[in-house]
């Protein structure tokens, strides 16, 4: 399959019901990878997803070379609303914005980080599962807040982490990325193991809270207006 284009295995309608999203949820679960087919990692890759009215959805992917973490490439795409909002079922608003603004790449990053959840979720299939499983690549969830599992809250230092639990299955990490910042979200997204998805939070996340991948996402989504030049990536980065 050529990089950043659909696995065709997988391709589904997006102008669906709710019954019908959760019903392509439930099938689309069952083919995320959970184990580590990562290889070498020299590129990652943020994606943001804002709403610049109620009508339009408008996505940026920004890639980023690694360790480093210095940008390499970004795409930006917008497209009309198709489907309400309805928790659990964000996938089917954001995901095919995302996925025109990563046809636009010039570089395929080696991996995703979204800000999203992953396995994180009712039926775990949260959007970085549909989205890295739509594009078969590694990718990760990475989410400011719970949408579903309990936990006790991790150690104050970066890099504690505690098992968020639904029931007695472990659906991600609670990870504190900063000395005593509010911890993030991590959960597999698709060709990650979780251990691998919280180191490559934290590696992305040198200094601040959010890995460097979701804060050069969203500065670009808010920013940029059209497509990528020297002059506008001299302005941004």
């Amino acid at each position: 399959m050529k990089a950043g284009t659909i696995n065709e295995r997988y391709r589904h309608s997006w102008n669906v019901t709710p019954d019908e999203a959760i019903a392509i949820q439930n099938e689309l679960r069952r083919h995320v990878v959970t184990e580590n087919r990562l290889a070498a990692v020299n590129t990652v890759a943020g994606v943001d997803v804002g709403f610049p009215n109620r009508q339009t959805a408008r996505a940026a992917v920004v890639v980023l070379s690694f360790p480093d973490l210095r940008p390499r490439d970004y795409a930006v795409a917008e497209m009309p609303v198709g489907f309400p909002y309805i928790p659990g079922l964000l996938a089917f608003r954001e995901v095919p914005v995302v996925l025109a603004a990563v046809e636009k790449l010039r570089t395929m990053p080696d991996l995703f980080i979204f800000d999203a959840q992953g396995l994180a979720h009712p039926r775990r299939l949260g959007l970085a599962c549909h989205a890295g499983l739509l594009l078969e690549r590694p990718s990760v969830g990475c989410a400011k807040s719970r949408l579903t599992g309990t936990y006790r809250a991790p150690g104050p230092e970066r890099g504690d982490r505690a098992p968020l639990m639904d029931g007695h299955e472990c659906i991600g990490a609670v990870v504190r990325t900063q000395a005593k910042a509010s911890p993030v979200f991590v959960s597999i997204g698709h060709q990650v193991d979780l251990d691998t998805a919280v180191r490559y939070v934290l590696d992305c996340a040198p200094q601040q809270r959010l890995p460097e991948t979701t804060r050069y996402a969203h500065r670009v989504a808010w920013v940029v207006n059209d497509e990528p030049d020297t002059e506008t990536q001299i302005r941004l980065f």
